[in-house]
């Protein structure tokens, strides 16, 4: 179990998780068609590239936050957490393209024993996703039921 016990966090812990992970196309069309999301900004090039500032597509940011929080979830609550309880205060100040490298890091915001559940406990975490060039592309706060470590 690579994840860790709601009682081994500590506020502040930050983790720069090792995955990084390149969009491709495929991604960006396929969650968007998946979602029904057919948004020109998405799914139509030609349209972006005469009609937008950015002159290309740009990556659903349902996916971005998908895959931000996705990325965490092996060094954070892999096999620890119980249900994920909300996203918060979801920003996007600059778009993801096809071909951006992400990398994300998390932060424990808050940490607070459940008082209905014994053993387990509430963890927010600051998520922040960054591309190739260092540009913060997207963050959120997540909010999580997490187990606390057993006893022997």
């Amino acid at each position: 179990m690579p994840g860790v016990w709601f009682d081994e966090l500590r506020l502040g812990q930050t983790f720069d998780h090792p995955i990084r992970r390149t969009v491709t196309e495929t991604d960006n069309l396929l969650f968007s068609t998946m979602t029904h999301n057919p948004a020109a900004l998405h799914l139509d090039e030609a349209y972006m590239q005469s009609e937008s500032e950015y002159g290309t597509r740009i990556v659903n940011s349902c996916f971005t936050l998908g895959l931000m929080v996705g990325i965490s979830v092996n060094d954070t609550t892999h096999g620890t957490a119980v249900a994920n309880l909300g996203w918060d205060e979801v920003r996007f100040p600059r778009p993801v393209f096809i071909g951006d490298t992400l990398r994300i890091e998390s932060e424990v915001l808050d940490l607070r024993a459940s008082k209905s559940r014994a053993g387990q406990g509430i963890v927010t975490f600051a998520h922040r996703a960054y591309n190739q060039n260092g540009e913060l592309v997207a963050t959120c706060r997540r909010s999580g039921l997490q187990r606390m470590r057993p006893e022997a």
